[in-house]
């Protein structure tokens, strides 16, 4: 009879997921909160690919906080 491995996350792999959580998805979710994005939007920042269009899309895209401040010409 065959062995089966049940794969279960250790507590390596659960602090691993904590870290990257905390040090790289909250600081994304303030910078689109504080932008006037959706802060869920910032969950992008885990997916290969869709990190790069992300950071493109917040450092050309027009701000939505912006708009709500009156504008200075100097």
């Amino acid at each position: 009879m065959p062995t089966v491995f049940i794969l279960m996350p250790g507590l390596l792999e659960l602090l691993t997921i904590g870290i990257i959580l905390i040090f790289v998805v909250t600081p994304f979710w303030m910078i689109c909160s504080k932008a006037g994005f959706p802060g869920w939007i910032s969950l992008g920042i885990l997916v290969p690919i869709v990190n790069i269009v992300l950071i493109y899309f917040l450092a050309f895209a027009e701000w939505p906080v912006l708009q709500h401040l009156p504008h200075q010409d100097q």
